[in-house]
């Protein structure tokens, strides 16, 4: 891995970003790219100069005008005072390389732009004007993990070091190339792997989470089988607290029950309710 990038917004969950991003840079020696991007103006509120004359309407104009203009260089200070916060947090978690961009526009079409010279992005689960009390997930999650063709990891509020990672295993494609992805990189070594299948323990499923544990064992890690029945969510998030699991890894599309994720059903419900970050591959 040689670049990561991390998007950081200056919401609480900024700072898990930027840990979270360390972990894995200082583990694989890759350099991390600090986005931030200032959204494009929202239109201009409904005209509030009603029949006022002429010149007390032009004269409120200008001072709106005057407000945008300084609305902007404020969001523009602000916008670099989170990447400088951000590059001096990464510099003491002992990250050597650290760049920063600023940009205007739209975060998805930033990001897109830029992610063809990286190997993974990392978001907070939750952005600055989430509702914390409902545990509504950031508004760009969705479109960050829709529009990525990289692995995203959804940082969790707290940042601790990943020594047991747990794989929602369900035998497609998807997570067989994140199982491969995980494999390749070193990232991960040394912590303790566990595959789980929720469904029938069959001879086919048995084969499939043995022939994918095989892959991760080739390459070095101490790996856990588990099939069990029920609903995926609950399993998961179960089947996580009792092993004391740092770290869920799961495919972002699909078809079945768990590789329909991102965004409606199995995955909201898994990133809002694990109290865990959460690696989502495509």
């Amino acid at each position: 891995m040689t670049r990561i990038i991390a998007l950081v917004d200056g919401s609480v969950y900024s700072e898990s970003v930027c840990d979270h991003a360390a972990f894995l840079a200082t583990r694989s020696e890759a350099e991390i790219l600090l986005l931030h991007v200032i959204g494009r103006r929202t239109a201009r509120p409904e005209d509030l100069s009603g029949s006022i004359g002429l010149g007390a309407r032009t004269k409120l104009m200008r001072e709106l005008a005057e407000l945008d203009e300084k609305q902007a260089r404020l969001a523009l200070k602000r916008g670099r005072a989170i990447l400088e916060d951000g590059k001096a947090r990464l510099h003491r978690a002992g990250v050597a390389r650290v760049g920063t961009v600023l940009r205007h526009g739209d975060l998805v079409e930033e990001l897109t732009a830029l992610e063809k010279d990286a190997d993974l992005v990392v978001i907070g689960k939750r952005g600055e004007a989430t509702d914390f009390a409902r545990l509504h997930l950031g508004s760009n999650l969705e479109r960050v993990v829709r529009a990525s063709a990289r692995p995203v990891l959804v940082a969790a509020r707290a940042f601790r070091p990943v020594s047991d990672f747990l794989v929602a295993f369900d035998g497609g494609q998807t997570i067989v190339g994140a199982l491969e992805w995980i494999a390749g990189n070193p990232v991960f070594r040394g912590s303790g792997c566990r595959l789980l299948m929720v469904g029938s323990d069959t001879p086919e499923t048995r084969e499939a989470i043995e022939g994918a544990a095989a892959l991760l064992r080739g390459a070095g890690f101490d790996v856990a089988c588990q099939i069990e029945a029920g609903q995926p969510e609950r399993v998961i998030c179960e089947q996580a607290r009792t092993h004391g699991i740092d770290l869920l890894v799961m495919g972002a599309y699909g078809h079945s029950r768990i590789r329909s994720l991102i965004i409606g059903s199995t995955t909201t419900a898994l990133v809002q309710s694990c109290q865990l970050p959460v690696m989502l591959f495509r």
